[in-house]
């Protein structure tokens, strides 16, 4: 597999693609790529966002004006300058886009009502409707490309840039100091493991896939590894049926021991959960939560009070989450012990999987994950019962919608948090979700390879 001129750091992983500029994504693969070939509008470091592309910016006083400056003279790879008007193209195309699932994105909903202008070679102004201090956050999601001779969108600014590309297949990167790197697909972890066990390449990423998680200790390869702010997590359908009750989503919540579930499942790689978001999104660390006890004495004694006589239907895609199966089967035993009847369903088409999802049917309880690193984004997609996003499922806690609009138009980022802090302590004692585990991006490498990294978003990184 290796080509010997293109072998300063050889890679596989699950997916190599740059998608339509207007397309984002939270795929590790694609995002891996994304960083080092692209810039952020701006830059998430564990629930805090900074400059990047944008080098500064600035808000008036009612929280509705916003000028973002881009940093001093970027150029693409192209030759190209970026200005405010590249921005302005970009985040219109965004606006009218479609997710993986050809289901619309919720940006339209985000900026229906929000007014984007160049007023300058670098300068972007924003206009909302009303104060949303989440705007910096959500231009974290944004890498700025353009299009190549060959339709695809490679053109970045970052420290890479794309020499070759073929989709879905092999691209080779260049860095102005002389490093070259060559990412190469291999959808199979298994196959990934094989080759960077044998040597034929320097790094096999995304090894959490493998169905058996390997042994790591005293293995020729050096792990590399971090959690991943993606929530695995169960849907509880709010909206009719034994989890429009309070009572009941607090009880299946003390019913699961998310300790044992890392270490069944994920062998120890995965964290347990404790609200809708991860320790790494904005709030979290204000919030100041652990994962709540796992107590099926207290499950059972709230269970009296209501009639479980009914089967609990619970729906399971084959992927996405990884070991989806064995998840629903750990939540199936675990509600059956504290007296629940339960039938799992598997269904092994996973976009239609999602579009049922977001479409409200599902049974009592869905196997899902949630992928975004804004907590904005949780809360105006999944949890409120006023913007009623795709994957919302029925919640609704007034207290806490006055909660979400009062974080929502906080501006200050530290007031901010602490706003979001108190929406996630909420969600915690009204569960909307069965909250389950943080697993862990797993990297393996050759030994002597130095500066090798994994972020909270499962991006890969090496110095």
């Amino acid at each position: 597999m290796s080509n010997p001129y293109f072998d300063d750091v050889h890679i596989v992983q699950e997916k190599v693609d740059f998608l339509p500029a207007s397309r984002v994504t939270d795929d590790r693969s694609i995002l891996t790529l994304k960083s080092l070939v692209m810039e952020p509008l701006c830059a998430w470091t564990d629930g805090y966002v900074g400059a990047a592309l944008f080098g500064r910016w600035d808000v008036d006083e009612s929280g509705c004006v916003w000028h973002f400056h881009l940093r001093s003279d970027p150029v693409f790879h192209d030759g190209h300058r970026c200005t405010a008007q590249d921005v302005v193209d970009f985040l219109e195309a965004i606006s009218n886009s479609v997710d993986t699932f050809g289901m619309k994105w919720s940006y339209a909903r985000y900026f229906a009502h929000v007014q984007f202008a160049a007023i300058s070679e670098t300068t972007l102004c924003v206009t909302t409707a009303r104060s949303m201090g989440d705007l910096p956050e959500i231009f974290t999601e944004f890498y700025l490309s353009r299009i190549d001779r060959e339709g695809n969108a490679t053109i970045g600014s970052g420290q890479y840039r794309v020499e070759a590309f073929t989709r879905g297949q092999s691209v080779r990167l260049s860095h102005a100091n002389g490093r070259r790197v060559r990412i190469d697909a291999l959808p199979s972890a298994e196959a990934r493991l094989a080759e960077v066990t044998a040597g034929r390449v320097d790094v096999a990423c995304q090894l959490d896939c493998l169905k058996n998680l390997p042994r790591r200790e005293g293995a020729a390869l050096q792990w590399v590894h971090a959690t991943h702010c993606l929530s695995v997590m169960a849907y509880l359908n709010c909206a009719r049926g034994f989890f429009k009750s309070e009572v009941a989503r607090r009880a299946v919540n003390l019913a699961i021991d998310r300790r044992h579930l890392c270490q069944q499942v994920y062998d120890g790689l995965a964290c347990p959960a404790a609200t809708v978001v991860s320790p790494w999104h904005c709030g979290a660390s204000q919030a100041g939560l652990r994962a709540i006890d796992y107590d099926p004495d207290a499950a059972r004694e709230m269970l009296r009070t209501l009639d479980c006589r009914e089967e609990l239907v619970l729906c399971s895609p084959t992927y996405m989450p990884e070991h989806a199966l064995k998840i629903a089967n750990f939540i199936q035993d675990s509600l059956q012990q504290v007296g629940l009847k339960v039938r799992v369903d598997v269904d092994d088409d996973r976009p239609a999987y999602a579009r049922k999802i977001g479409c409200k049917e599902m049974g009592d309880i869905a196997i899902f994950d949630s992928s975004p690193h804004s907590t904005f984004r949780i809360l105006n997609d999944k949890i409120s019962s006023s913007s009623r996003g795709v994957w919302w499922q029925g919640y609704d806690d007034a207290a806490l919608e006055r909660l979400i609009t009062a974080a929502n138009e906080t501006v200050d980022p530290e007031p901010r948090a602490v706003a979001y802090g108190r929406c996630l302590s909420v969600l915690q004692t009204n569960p909307a979700w069965l909250y389950l585990v943080h697993p862990e991006t797993l990297v393996a490498a050759r030994s002597g390879l130095n500066g090798l990294s994994v972020d909270h978003k499962g991006i890969f990184h090496f110095a």
